[in-house]
């Protein structure tokens, strides 16, 4: 798997992955302003390997602290960086609705799920754990073979359903679990 940041300073502007390495630049680029001068090195910084790092932890399932990473988001609408920062805080092993996102933030499910499909921080901004309301899998750019893939691999058991603070409101997720349920029961 191929990895990409754009990062000015020490603040990540967009992210990509793809299986190979043309795919991932263009993916990035088709994520950034037209405007945007982009800059390709040799070398890799600190910033830009703890980026990365980043970036690989949430590809393999693994609890990655991306909140570690500042995201850059001054170019974005206020919607979609309320909906952004929401689905940033729903940690691996859970899932929640685009319902639920837009009940947190405002807004409805569908305005959720546009801003979803245009997310330019995938996957360190996790949309691949936002889910239908039934708990069938919705849609993701990458295709859906690729966002159960993500599911499967974040697997970790958990059972009960929690509640995360969103700003002034609360997000309520639910065990990944729930995804594999609903595909195995219809």
């Amino acid at each position: 798997m191929w990895f990409a940041a754009a990062y000015e300073g020490e603040e990540v502007v967009a992210t990509s992955f793809a299986s190979d390495e043309k795919r991932v630049l263009k993916d990035l680029r088709n994520s950034l302003p037209r405007n945007v001068v982009l800059e390709s090195s040799d070398r890799t910084s600190r910033f830009a390997e703890r980026v990365l790092n980043v970036l690989k932890l949430v590809y393999d399932g693994k609890d990655a602290d991306v909140n570690s990473v500042q995201l850059n988001m001054d170019r974005l609408p206020d919607y979609t960086k309320r909906v952004i920062g929401a689905v940033c805080m729903v940690p691996a092993g859970y899932v929640t609705s685009y319902g639920l996102v837009a009940k947190a933030v405002g807004g409805g499910a569908r305005a959720v799920g546009n801003v979803m499909a245009r997310n330019p921080f995938a996957p360190l901004c996790p949309c691949h754990r936002v889910v239908a309301a039934d708990f069938g899998l919705g849609g993701y750019g990458g295709g859906l073979s690729v966002k159960i893939a993500f599911l499967k691999r974040e697997r970790k058991g958990f059972g009960s359903e929690r509640d995360i603070t969103v700003g002034k409101g609360k997000l309520h997720v639910f065990p990944v679990e729930r995804v594999f349920e609903k595909a195995t029961n219809g």
